[in-house]
């Protein structure tokens, strides 16, 4: 069965919003022969500049009908200026499958589409998100959110985890692993995976908790209440709460346990360890509750994911 997949872009979109994708279903249609084909739309159609300044020949949007259509996401100053015609074209029944990558999101939103639904979206543009649309479940927490037939991913490199989660729904895990191979990228990075984990990594946007955050790294194994992450960054509990959700987009429980789960999942895939000790040493305190928490981010078990990792 041969999918027609359209991109959908416009002047200033993200260039690895579109070519990501681009790439994931090329990858696709290499190693399972017409299986997708591709095109590139536009209002108006025509060379379509980039916010790098690359740019991209695109047919104008008009009549037709798509399995899949994937907008790409950009500044969103130029987003907001270019919803009316691609919002037209979700309202209408022109395709089976709709996804927003980034703060393509907006575009969904705007046609009505993610009414009553769960989305994500980029981190930076949430607050604005909520603001303009509130009857979207929001939730930036996630690498991407699909919600019946309409997808949505995080900022800009989680449009490749969104293409390979619809590849694997189209052709199999079997297709989707080896794509990912292929473009040596994690096939289930998105599953789960906190969006906020460059700003761990930064200790926020102005880099404010990084020390914290090293700290906290090497403690994961012992209490982290809020009391103790706020007298170690000399703070009140209720302004660290505030100042971090603010630095991070994340809460310091959300944090704290995607820390340890990173660690726990290191261990769990690296090593022969057994998998009460990993859990006693990254924090969860028994195997039972590692699981739970694996399952609940992952998808899937320590053991099955051990036995995937060959460890």
């Amino acid at each position: 069965m041969r999918r027609e997949i359209a991109i959908v872009v416009f002047p200033g979109f993200q260039l690895l919003d579109a070519a990501g994708p681009v790439a994931v279903f090329e990858m696709a249609e290499r190693f399972r022969p017409d299986s997708y084909a591709l095109s590139v739309l536009a209002p108006g159609g025509g060379v379509v500049r980039s916010s790098s300044g690359v740019s991209l020949a695109a047919a104008p949007i008009g009549p037709g009908r798509f399995d899949t259509v994937i907008v790409s996401g950009g500044n969103l100053a130029q987003v907001e200026a270019g919803q009316s015609d691609i919002a037209a074209l979700l309202g209408g029944d022109a395709w089976r499958r709709a996804a927003g990558v980034c703060s393509g999101a907006f575009f969904l939103a705007q046609a009505g589409l993610l009414d009553g639904r769960r989305a994500t979206t980029h981190w930076a543009a949430a607050e604005r998100f909520r603001r303009l649309y509130p009857d979207v479940r929001l939730d930036a927490d996630r690498m991407f959110v699909r919600d019946g037939d309409v997808w949505t991913s995080a900022g800009i490199s989680a449009g490749i985890d969104l293409a390979l989660a619809l590849v694997e729904e189209d052709l199999g895990p079997g297709i989707a692993r080896r794509v990912a191979q292929q473009l040596v990228v994690h096939q289930r990075r998105h599953v789960g995976q906190s969006q906020y984990s460059v700003l761990v990594e930064q200790g926020g946007k102005t880099g404010r908790f990084g020390e914290l955050i090293g700290w906290m790294r090497t403690r994961l194994a012992e209490p982290m209440t809020i009391e103790r992450l706020a007298e170690r960054a000399a703070m009140s509990p209720r302004n660290f709460a505030r100042a971090f959700v603010a630095e991070i987009g994340a809460t310091p429980a959300k944090v704290v346990e995607g820390l340890r789960l990173e660690a726990a999942r290191v261990a769990v895939e690296t090593s022969h360890l057994n998998l009460d000790h990993i859990a006693a040493s990254t924090g969860f305190g028994d195997s039972s509750r590692m699981r739970r928490a694996f399952v609940r981010s992952f998808g899937m078990s320590p053991q099955s994911l051990r036995r995937s990792a060959g460890a």
